[in-house]
């Protein structure tokens, strides 16, 4: 078992604080005034041990002592012996306590040879000079050691992974104030019963019964090479050991110094999904980007802005950012400038405040930045709340799509990408009619282009963007549950922000004209499996029938107004490959852009009427997958309804 496995008692641990809670003059000063008493001791030990006798019978004893400690105080300070943290000290200072320990018996034997006139033989000098080094050196450590042992206040964690990394994180959590290292866990058989810094190492298997002996609150992985893959396969093991998992940053953080490995952070979603993101294709990267002048509309939202981390890393000429929001458009302008200015990038950025919708403004954006390339980021996206806000959702997802590529059309922009999503396949909302209502535009306008090339890209949620479900259980695990799900049997797609933005900038190269990209985004997960892996990944127990007396509860709350219980990325079969593995072709039905048009103007003459219900049967016609599940939602619509009938009813109480 470990060697932490007997704990210090409560009167060290109260010393260890006392000492720690010590302003650093006064630590100075008591390590300056056992010095004062050490010295001379030991020098008393080393004349003792040489002559076999207290009665050392030596003239001008007393000088010898005092001339001990003038020579080793001065060369341990000069030597940073008493600037030293000793919570932080470390191998190095074995050096610094040779040199000075050796300093101060070299300046002590000189001055017994001539001020003392060698009343002491050289071979006491060399005892004392021995037990000089252990005294120092062992006093030192030893406050070190206490500093480290002590419990009160400390996380007990186990470390997943012996190597390097797992190493280095045992060294750096020693020096902190809130974790302590016991053990080790590793998967290499020949390191079992090893000891990696101290601490021993056990294989996978034990780690329950380390969990119980060591009182363990939390397991951190040290793992920020291993694959995801391999990372959903060590989490799976650990979820059955009901301890609370964390994770250092990835080995690309470490490297490029975005974070620090002392600094664990709560296991990331994509680490539950276990699929491994595929390299980019550095050609398909520059096609759209390299030397060229890019807007990005809805700049500042989960895609649009990591849209535009991206794109700057890959040496465009100019980055025009449309964003409708000022915080969000401040934010990332902010973040974009200090990249600029850290990496030294030649990038002219440039944010404006602006609506997609507004045609004139788009137009005159693309002439006086010269723009090349349009990622229409732009929409709404949330279903509830779109079917809700239904002629807004219309307005900002059909209008502002058709405008924005009308003045891509006729500014000679040399490829346009709209951003969907698989919601725009067979929908039961309007979110998803809007969206494959802007796919359709796209395509009836590439039947007028003879230059620009309109392509859009499909794909399903991605973890961590707003309104995603992870960071709301997140939260909801932290404030202590419960966990809600819609339905337990609701299945989505996921993808991580950086993976679907990269896709879209590669398939956007790959576009011939009218293209309908989708991302190959693995297997679907269901919903409530990923909320209770979570529960369980943060140490807790679900509650539920057969553990009643569980942590959290995962509560089904039923599913949200034209929902849909599974996605599909695909309007029927008919698809091909691409030069990358990951993004598909999809061949789909597309309408004349005559008739694209007549729909456009019907739609748009029943949202300035605000006559929801015709607005609707006109999408029904555009998008003839479109099968509304629910009755109108319209917040204004339903109430303007009943306000109608009050009206009339006091109109005819009036008369």
């Amino acid at each position: 078992m470990s060697l932490y496995k007997q704990r210090s008692p409560r009167w060290f641990d109260a010393l260890a604080t006392s000492l720690e809670s010590l302003p650093r003059n006064q630590k100075r000063a008591l390590m300056i005034a056992s010095d004062l008493v050490a010295i001379p001791a030991a020098l008393w030990s080393a004349i003792t041990l040489k002559f076999g006798t207290v009665d050392h019978g030596i003239s001008g004893g007393l000088w010898l002592y005092v001339a001990a400690v003038i020579a080793a105080i001065p060369v341990f300070a000069r030597l940073g012996l008493y600037r030293a943290i000793l919570r932080f000290i470390g191998p190095r200072a074995i050096v610094s306590v040779l040199l000075g320990v050796t300093a101060s018996v070299v300046l002590l034997s000189v001055a017994n040879a001539g001020l003392l006139r060698k009343t002491v033989p050289f071979e006491a000098f060399v005892i004392y000079w021995a037990l000089a080094v252990i005294y120092v050196g062992s006093t030192r450590f030893f406050v070190r050691q206490m500093l480290h042992f002590r419990r009160i206040g400390l996380e007990r964690v186990v470390i997943y992974g012996a190597g390097s990394t797992g190493a280095q994180l045992a060294a750096a959590l020693r020096g902190s104030s809130r974790y302590e290292p016991v053990a080790f866990v590793d998967d290499n058989s020949a390191l079992h019963g090893s000891l990696v810094g101290g601490l021993e190492v056990f294989p996978p298997a034990r780690l329950t019964q380390v969990r119980k002996d060591e009182d363990v609150s939390a397991v951190l992985l040290a793992l920020p090479s291993a694959s995801r893959r391999r990372r959903r396969e060590i989490l799976e093991k650990l979820e059955s050991a009901g301890v609370h998992v964390q994770s250092v940053p990835e080995v690309s953080e470490l490297l490029t110094g975005e974070a620090r490995i002392e600094e664990v952070r709560e296991i990331d979603a994509k680490d539950l999904l276990g699929r491994d993101p595929v390299p980019p294709n550095p050609a398909l990267f520059d096609a759209c980007v390299r030397g060229k002048s890019v807007l990005v509309t809805g700049a500042g939202g989960s895609i649009g802005s990591e849209l535009c981390r991206q794109i700057i890393d890959l040496g465009p000429k100019r980055l025009v950012l449309l964003e409708m929001s000022e915080l969000a458009l401040y934010n990332i302008e902010r973040e974009l400038l200090a990249t600029i200015r850290e990496e030294k990038l030649a990038v002219e950025l440039v944010g404006l405040l602006g609506n997609a919708h507004h045609k004139s403004r788009v137009r005159e954006i693309l002439l006086a930045y010269g723009i090349q390339t349009v990622y229409h980021a732009a929409a709404y996206k949330h279903v509830p709340i779109v079917e809700q806000n239904m002629i807004e959702g219309m307005h900002n997802n059909v209008f502002a799509t058709w405008y924005t590529a009308e003045a891509a059309l006729e500014c000679r922009v040399e490829a346009f990408v709209l951003v969907s999503t698989d919601k725009a396949v067979n929908p039961t909302n309007v979110m998803g009619a809007t969206k494959r209502m802007a796919e359709i535009v796209l395509q009836g306008l590439q039947q007028r282009s003879t230059f620009t090339r309109f392509s859009m890209v499909r794909f399903g949620n991605v973890l961590e963007s707003s309104g995603s479900v992870v960071p709301l259980f997140r939260e909801q695990i932290r404030r202590g549950g419960p966990v809600t799900v819609t339905h337990p049997d609701v299945t989505r797609y996921f993808m991580t922000i950086p993976e679907a933005s990269q896709l879209v900038i590669q398939a956007g190269s790959m576009a011939k004209g009218g293209d309908v990209f989708v991302l190959d985004m693995g297997k679907p997960i269901r919903i409530s499996e990923l909320a209770r892996r979570m529960v369980q990944l943060a140490g807790l127990t679900v509650r539920d029938d057969s553990n009643p007396d569980g942590d959290i509860e995962i509560q089904y709350t039923g599913l949200r107004p034209a929902e849909k219980l599974f996605e599909e990325l695909l309007i029927g079969k008919n698809v091909t490959g691409t030069d990358h593995q990951r993004i598909l072709r999809a061949i789909e039905h597309s309408l004349p852009w005559d008739d694209v048009r007549g729909l456009l103007d019907e739609l748009l003459a029943a949202m300035d009427r605000f006559d929801c219900a015709t607005a609707r049967e006109i999408l029904m016609r555009a998008v003839r997958e479109y099968a509304p599940v629910e009755k109108i939602q319209d917040s204004v619509w339903l109430r303007a309804g009943a306000s109608a009938k009050v009206l009339s009813i006091r109109q005819s109480g009036r008369a």
